[in-house]
């Protein structure tokens, strides 16, 4: 997902390791397998502005607008977060550094060793933006990299790629014409050309492979204004559901299909489920909830025509912002800020746990 395109309204579109630089690599007993688990060597991010770190620096790119990353690292930064987003959370849990941004791999190389990120805020698995490289084109930059010879067949066997695909197709179908009724049509052509991504990666040696499953698009502030952040859209949720059913159907196929089916190489990261379990928590979590309106985003543009980090042309801020980004789940139209990345990331460690090899 991104936000600085309106024309398009793109939907995608806290650690002290992560400050230090320390990295520290964890390992977890199985009790069933009496295996050790350990972390990846590497992680190599594929996908959106759920996953981006800084690639989609552009002049439109809200991510590199104030006043995104004020809480970390206290500027700009890329990332379409007021700090840290999933990628540098599931890097964190994994006992590695968030892998370094794919555009600046020519001036910090000594980081190449983390693995790589070529997430661009805004894409999907078909174009959506012909300045934004698509799914397919990002693992062309990755099937490069490899030409290089920087990671061996041994890095890549003991590594995870992480693959984010949050609804930029859809928005970008839905803006250009296409109608809601059409776009359960349109899903299957989405999750098709996305198992062929997945095969793909997995074919150039990488043998864990992670991919998100839709969240609920119709609860994201975007969707949710018209009700004054009250209520979620159910035909939009039903939609990320199908797009969810299907995704689930593949990546079973997929690990019955490989040779490592037991490990299962293909691992599905729920978002539908965890952000819905911060947007309608438990009972017992409603009497002293984290997020007090867990549907509203901290910054907003002042009007239907801004978008949190817009100016207008004498460079008067168009936005309005809260006064504390930990105390909101949503950063902006779509996006989570830090505290509400860290939350679901919480929620999703036991998935996260698997994959460790």
């Amino acid at each position: 997902m991104q936000g600085p395109k309106l024309s398009l309204n793109f939907l995608f579109c806290s650690s002290i390791l992560l400050l230090t630089g320390v990295q520290i690599v964890y390992a977890s007993y199985d009790h069933h397998s009496s295996r050790i688990h350990h972390g990846p060597k590497n992680l190599f991010v594929f996908g959106d502005s759920y996953a981006d770190t800084g690639n989609a620096r552009n002049p439109d790119a809200s991510s590199w607008m104030e006043p995104y990353g004020m809480t970390f690292p206290g500027k700009p930064s890329g990332r379409f977060s007021d700090g840290r987003v999933f990628t540098d959370f599931l890097a964190q849990s994994l006992g590695l550094k968030s892998p370094l941004p794919y555009i600046r791999r020519r001036h910090r190389s000594n980081h190449w060793k983390y693995g790589m990120n070529f997430a661009y805020g805004g894409t999907g698995v078909f174009d959506t933006d012909v300045s934004y490289p698509n799914m397919t084109k990002q693992i062309d930059m990755f099937q490069e990299l490899l030409s290089q010879s920087i990671f061996t067949p041994q890095d890549l066997r003991h590594s995870l790629a992480h693959v984010s695909l949050v609804g930029n197709d859809y928005s970008y179908y839905l803006a250009n014409g296409g109608s809601v009724e059409e776009v359960q049509k349109f899903i299957p052509q989405v999750i098709n050309q996305l198992v062929l991504n997945l095969q793909r990666i997995y074919n150039l040696g990488v043998k864990k492979i992670s991919v998100t499953t839709l969240q609920p698009l119709g609860c994201l502030p975007r969707t949710t204004y018209p009700t004054l952040y009250q209520e979620c859209n159910t035909i939009f949720n039903k939609a990320s559901k199908f797009h969810n059913v299907l995704l689930q159907e593949a990546v079973s196929k997929l690990n019955n299909v490989t040779n490592n089916s037991a490990l299962s190489p293909f691992v599905t990261i729920d978002f539908y489920q965890a952000f819905s379990s911060v947007i309608h928590p438990p009972k017992v979590e409603q009497r002293n909830p984290k997020f007090k309106n867990p549907l509203a985003p901290c910054c907003m543009g002042k009007n239907s025509t801004y978008y949190c980090g817009s100016t207008d042309a004498r460079g008067k801020k168009m936005y309005t912002i809260c006064s504390n980004p930990n105390s909101y789940f949503f950063w902006d139209s779509a996006h989570p800020t830090q505290a509400g990345w860290e939350v679901l990331s919480r929620s999703l460690q036991p998935t996260l746990q698997k994959l460790r090899y």
